[in-house]
C-alpha cells in the first residue's frame, strides 16, 4: 500500500469517526432536550438551581474583536445596534475610553464594577459567574456570586414600591404560561450594561423573560427601555445553562472596593527592566 493510499484511508477513517461522533452528540443533545423541566406543586416550571451565561456580554453586549485581554464575542443585542440618543452615544464612547484607563492611585477604572459596586441588571445575569434561583409559592429569589448581590421577586401581584432607586432595581414577577416575566424599575444611574461603557439613566425599565427550553436550559430575553438615553426600546437575548457538577454551589466573590484592583493591578503592568 502506497503512502498516498494509506493517508487517504486514514483520512477517511477519521472523517467517518468525526461524523459518528457528531451524530452521537446530536442524539445526546436531542435526548437531553426531551427531558421535561421539573414543576412545582402549582404546576409552574421549577427554575430552582444554579445557572450561568456563557457569552462574552460582560465585556461587551455588542459584537467585538479580541483586544487587551478581552475575548472576541458575538453580541447579544437584537439587530446588533443600540439606539442611543446622539448625546448618549458620545457619553458611551467616553465611558468606553475611561473603562480602559485605571486610576494611577486606586487602579480602578470608570466601570462601576471595577469599584466593586453591585452590577445592576441585566448585567448580573451574564457576568462570568453563576447565579442561583430559589422558587417559592409567592416569590422567586435570585442570588448572584459577585459582591453577594441578590434580589427578591414577588409573584403575588404586589405593585412596585414608589420612589425607590437602588443598584438592582425593584422587581415584580408573574407567569405567562411557562415563562417567568419580571418587570424591573427603580434603578439608580450608577451601573453599566457591560465593561464597554454601555449605560442607562435612573429611568431604566426592564422586562425580563425566563423561558425553559429543556430541563437544563433557559432562554433569557430582556427588553430595555430608557427614554432619557435611547430613542426606542431594544432587546437582548441569550441562553442560560444549568450547572451540572455533582457538588455545584454558589460561592462568594466578596469584592473589596478599591483594594482588590490595586492588589491585582501588577498583572497588567510590564515587568521592570532587569527583573
Amino acid at each position: 500500500m502506497s503512502r498516498l493510499t494509506s493517508a487517504v484511508l486514514a483520512l477517511s477513517v477519521a472523517v467517518a469517526a468525526l461524523a459518528g461522533f457528531g451524530i452521537g452528540s446530536a442524539r445526546a443533545h436531542a435526548d437531553a432536550a426531551l427531558v421535561p423541566m421539573p414543576r412545582a406543586v402549582d404546576g409552574k416550571p421549577d427554575l430552582t438551581g444554579l445557572w450561568q451565561a456563557l457569552s462574552t456580554a460582560e465585556w461587551n453586549i455588542q459584537d467585538h474583536p479580541a483586544s487587551a485581554g478581552v475575548p472576541a464575542g458575538q453580541g447579544v443585542v437584537d439587530g446588533g445596534e443600540i439606539p442611543y440618543q446622539e448625546w448618549a452615544l458620545k457619553q458611551k464612547q467616553e465611558n468606553e475610553k475611561n473603562s480602559r484607563i485605571p486610576d494611577p492611585v486606586t487602579a480602578v477604572t470608570a466601570d462601576p464594577v471595577s469599584k466593586c459596586y453591585m452590577p445592576g441588571l441585566p448585567r448580573a445575569t451574564y457576568m462570568p459567574y453563576p447565579f442561583e434561583i430559589a422558587q417559592a409559592d409567592k416569590a422567586v429569589v435570585m442570588a448572584y456570586e459577585f459582591a453577594r448581590t441578590s434580589r427578591v421577586i414577588p409573584t403575588d401581584g404586589t405593585k412596585h414600591d414608589e420612589g425607590v432607586e437602588n443598584w438592582m432595581g425593584d422587581s415584580r414577577g408573574h407567569w405567562e404560561g411557562d415563562t417567568l416575566v419580571v418587570d424591573v424599575t427603580g434603578f439608580n444611574a450608577d451601573t453599566w450594561f457591560d465593561e464597554a461603557g454601555n449605560f442607562h439613566s435612573e429611568a431604566l425599565h426592564l422586562v425580563e423573560r425566563f423561558t425553559p427550553t429543556s430541563r437544563d436550559h433557559l432562554r433569557y430575553d430582556v427588553t430595555v427601555e430608557d427614554p432619557k438615553v435611547f430613542t426606542r426600546p431594544w432587546k437582548m437575548s441569550m441562553p442560560l445553562y444549568r450547572r451540572l457538577e455533582p457538588h455545584a454551589q454558589l460561592l462568594e466573590y466578596h469584592c473589596l472596593e478599591f483594594l482588590e484592583p490595586r492588589l491585582y493591578s501588577h498583572l497588567s503592568k510590564p515587568a521592570a527592566k532587569g527583573k
